[in-house]
């Protein structure tokens, strides 16, 4: 359905997500916080490995990628939830509108992408003019791989605030801690478990099941696919390279890690959908 002055519903509801977010103090300070943890990342690895002033755009890129797998996963799925999960009086007045609830949703994913979008933009870009001026342009690939990374974790986890929220009103607090939880598992449980479970069973068993937590995990599936881009093959832990062995090659396994995170953005985003329009406003 399209409006008499041309915009459509849902890039309504992106830009009323949008403007919020843009004035929540939360996106706000993690702005701030992404770009003063990058400086003090480009600044500090240099210093302790003996050197003075900043490292390179690609040092950067590689000491930064787990602190961006670490932060954007939970920054996401907070900010997500407490947007996407409204309490009774708020949702019975959003819903109340003529606009299906699919569009509003989706419209408010839009918003909120482009707003995480452009924090993470302003973080990593902070940082990358201080390290421009201060190394030159080497490895300004790998740093733009990084915001893609970043960009790519962005889109997953609040998905994932999605499903969780779209149980209906009245939520929140659960949606909330379902969120930590699903955050804890993702970055720091799952890859504990699986090692773990791999050192008990034989070589074959393990190497499958490590290939398995690679796709499975979209944590693990976007670390691999920006180290791959980053610095190839010598940053892999055992998963990744196993995972390297079974798809021969680096164009196998890009197109493998493409389809998951690709599956991790659109699988909950559907059932989230699924969920709203069934819930009881």
């Amino acid at each position: 359905m399209i409006r008499a002055d041309g915009s459509s519903p849902l890039l309504l509801c992106a830009r009323q997500e949008l403007r919020l977010a843009v004035r929540s103090r939360w996106t706000q300070a993690f702005a701030a916080v992404f770009a003063a943890l990058s400086l003090a990342v480009a600044f500090s690895g240099y210093i302790l490995s003996g050197g003075e002033g900043f490292q390179d755009f690609a040092r950067t890129a590689a000491s930064l990628t787990q602190l961006v797998l670490l932060l954007v996963p939970l920054t996401s799925l907070a900010i997500g939830v407490l947007a996407l999960a409204p309490e009774r009086g708020a949702a019975d007045l959003l819903y109340s509108q003529p606009v299906s609830r699919r569009e509003i949703l989706l419209g408010q994913l839009l918003g909120l992408f482009a707003a995480l979008a452009a924090a993470e933009a302003i973080g990593l870009g902070g940082a990358g003019l201080v390290i421009f001026g201060r190394s030159g342009p080497f490895g300004l690939a790998s740093y733009a791989l990084l915001f893609g990374a970043s960009l790519a974790v962005t889109a997953i986890f609040l998905a994932l605030a999605a499903l969780l929220s779209a149980g209906g009103p009245g939520r929140r607090a659960r949606a909330l801690a379902l969120a930590l939880i699903v955050w804890f598992v993702a970055v720091v449980l799952f890859d504990v478990a699986a090692l773990g479970a791999a050192t008990l069973l034989p070589s074959g068993a393990a190497s499958r099941l490590l290939i398995v937590s690679v796709l499975a995990n979209p944590v693990d599936a976007v670390r691999t696919a920006t180290l791959l881009g980053i610095e190839g093959s010598t940053a892999f832990g055992a998963a990744s390279l196993a995972f390297l062995r079974f798809t021969k090659g680096t164009a196998g396994a890009a197109i493998l890690l493409g389809l998951s995170v690709a599956a991790w953005i659109l699988l909950p985003v559907l059932a989230a959908a699924r969920r709203i329009t069934r819930a009881d406003f």
